[in-house]
């Protein structure tokens, strides 16, 4: 993607090495041509600006730091309306900045909440000026003292029918709202959850659309105490947003500022369901939940291009015509890069699935369909754990595989994982995702016997029968290529261990003392489901016709990869539950190790299919043209430390101990 400086390609015989078609395989990485074409427009764009330039934020200070991010989303809202962008296209465009800005959350959660909870008079009145950025909002739900137990939040919705009204107030400390991105000091608005309270009874957590600062002087409103939770993990990364701490002292709002389009309260103070169902708000989850776990298949492409790159330029020890050996030819560098590589692309899979699961949960929630939503529900708060869990791991890992030089903030690498962390934690802990889709597992195992035949991604615990029963069949290593009998084995496993779960929570006479005691076998069988999905959509997309020359070929490869590499890692899984004999596991190891060699000689060419440039990288380790180690001096320089050949300090600690006359005692 880049136009190389200087015209020399130091990877250019990596990329002549290349068994595929590397522009289509760019395709399927985007999605579609149209979408790739969008992307590469909006990421150049990005790159040629030097107003969007970041080499230099891991030097700034926090206030510094904050003021560049605000100069950059003022300009890139500057540049979406000069440049009259679609919303797809201000969307990359915003993506490529790269930078946690308040901005993330005012169209990635304050918009879509408007838009799924509000009715249509609320979305008539905010939404424009939510799109014209006349008012700046966020999302506050998360609390000093509850954040994953949205039921347990304390802030209180009280109605006063005198006044028409609602007054928002915080109780007690733990009922601050913490850590919403842009509350710290930009946001104008907020979406509040709070409990709603008419009559002296109890009506469970809505949210309430509330006005925090002034619009002439951005000052906080009377009532209202607002500010930043401070510094976080990392250098620059998550620290360019200003995460709040919020309380209320009675704020009154008027009523018709509650989100009501599940559930209105009426101007004599009663509450009214609407005929609009609350399995409505479900769906803003599954849209928020895969939007996630597409980004997790972005953040860890980012991190698999640093370090396949740089493998293929680094060489330690060995001697080949009197050059050491690259990096990236070390089967103990392939075995533990090649499956992050391969699961970047399982993400991106599946990401493209969950989207056109959550445009099919949606047309049919509207025609008051709600069959696959639980399943839906299940899915995608499963997947947000996987990918995210497995993307903040893989980030780290990347940089132990580019040894000493990836600890440098040059290398872009502790940036990314300091940024990515937190998805471990935000839109639902990623072990209390797990025990909820271990909530559905259970009730699905418990109706197999019903007829009642489950859906979707649950729909193999239908054949539970067979899979209990069934015998891998596998004889030599080239059997682990059939995908059937790739796939049998995981779903074999995960009904096994379900089912397993299932029993040993059937023991206890208390269902909820049960599934506390079990809750990390639960969180295994979680797991093994979410895997399978992974690796059945991976399967699925290889049944379409992928054209390009050697494309599938490759995704066969990584899917092959993806699959062995995690029956590996959980081979305890395969073997206690026998779906699987360990001859045949030493064989898929077997298998593992020739796909290696298969994927070595595309790899650089697969990580140049993600299509991302230097600019986006953000690292000197990473960089298109391999031209790593003068860029590195030439980066060390600029450090502002090194200013000045003497040191701050010097004259007044250093110099004294270096002068002073050295006495020897006397004894």
């Amino acid at each position: 993607m880049e136009d190389l400086e200087g015209g020399v390609d130091y990877l250019a015989d990596e990329r002549k090495k290349a068994q595929f078609d590397v522009n289509a395989m760019k395709i399927v990485w985007a999605g579609s041509q149209h979408k790739l074409q969008l992307s590469d427009r909006m990421a150049r764009l990005v790159a040629s600006d030097p107003e969007f330039k970041k080499d230099d934020r891991v030097r700034l200070d926090r206030k510094e730091l904050f003021k560049n991010t605000l100069r950059k989303a003022s300009h890139a809202w500057k540049r979406i309306i000069e440049l009259r962008l679609t919303e797809e296209e201000a969307s990359q465009l915003r993506f490529f900045v790269d930078q946690p800005a308040y901005t993330d959350l005012h169209w990635g959660m304050f918009v879509p909440a408007i838009k799924g909870q509000g009715t249509e008079e609320q979305q008539a009145k905010w939404l424009p000026l939510a799109y014209r950025m006349q008012i700046i909002g966020c999302y506050a739900q998360t609390e000093l003292g509850h954040g994953s137990n949205v039921q347990g939040l304390e802030t209180t919705a009280t109605f006063d029918p005198e006044t028409d009204e609602f007054v928002i107030h915080s109780p007690t400390l733990t009922s601050s709202k913490w850590w919403p991105g842009g509350l710290g000091k930009i946001s104008t608005h907020a979406i509040v959850y709070a409990r709603l309270i008419t009559d002296g009874k109890e009506h469970g957590v809505h949210g309430f659309i509330v006005q925090l600062r002034s619009l002439d002087d951005h000052l906080a409103l009377p009532g209202i105490t607002v500010g930043d939770i401070g510094m976080k993990f990392g250098n620059a990364a998550y620290n360019t947003m200003d995460n709040g701490v919020l309380r209320f002292d009675h704020v009154r709002i008027p009523r018709d500022q509650m989100l009501m389009r599940v559930l209105q309260v009426t101007r004599e103070g009663n509450v009214v369901k609407s005929n609009i169902p609350r399995q409505l708000i479900y769906g803003t989850m599954v849209y928020v939940r895969q939007t996630i776990v597409y980004d997790a298949s972005r953040a860890l492409s980012k991190a698999v291009c640093i370090a396949t790159r740089y493998s293929a330029v680094r060489r330690q020890f060995g001697s080949e015509n009197g050059r050491e050996t690259q990096v990236i030819d070390y089967k103990t560098q392939q075995n533990r890069l090649f499956p992050l590589l391969a699961s970047a692309y399982a993400f991106r899979i599946v990401g493209d699935w969950l989207s056109w699961l959550y445009t099919d949960v949606t047309k049919r929630l509207q025609a008051n369909d709600f069959s696959t939503l639980p399943e839906a529900h299940a899915c995608t708060a499963g997947l947000k754990s996987l990918t995210t869990s497995v993307t903040a791991d893989a980030i780290e890992e990347c940089r132990k595989l580019c040894g000493g030089h990836g600890y440098l903030c040059s290398s872009g690498l502790p940036e990314l994982f300091a940024v990515y962390v937190p998805a471990c934690t935000y839109e639902g802990d990623n072990v209390v995702l797990l025990l909820q889709v271990a909530r559905i597992l259970m009730k699905t195992v418990s109706q197999l016997g019903s007829g009642k035949q489950p859906v979707g991604t649950m729909a193999y615990m239908g054949r539970a029968e067979h899979l209990l029963q069934s015998q891998c069949s596998v004889q030599k290593a080239e059997d682990w290529l059939n995908p059937d009998i790739v796939l049998e084995a995981f779903e074999a496993r995960s009904v096994r261990m379900a089912v397993a779960c299932a029993k040993n929570l059937s023991e206890f006479s208390n269902p909820e003392e049960g599934f506390l005691e079990l809750s990390a076998d639960l969180v295994g069988a979680s797991t093994a489901h979410c895997q399978l999905i992974v690796v059945s959509k991976f399967i699925e997309k290889l049944q379409e016709d992928i054209p390009g020359e050697g494309v599938k070929e490759q995704l066969q490869a990584l899917c092959g990869i993806y699959a062995l590499s995690i029956m590996g890692k959980h081979l305890g899984d395969f073997l206690s539950t026998g779906c699987i004999k360990p001859k045949q596991a030493s064989l898929a190891n077997d298998l593992l190790r020739s796909l290696f060699s298969k994927v070595r000689p595309n790899a650089i060419a697969l990580v140049d299919a993600f299509n991302y440039t230097d600019h986006f990288l953000g690292s000197v380790l990473g960089r298109y043209d391999g031209n790593v180690y003068p860029k590195l001096y030439e980066e060390a320089w600029k450090d502002p430390f090194n200013d000045t050949a003497v040191p701050d300090g010097y004259h007044e600690y250093v110099r004294p101990l270096l002068k002073r006359q050295v006495r020897t005692s006397r004894l």
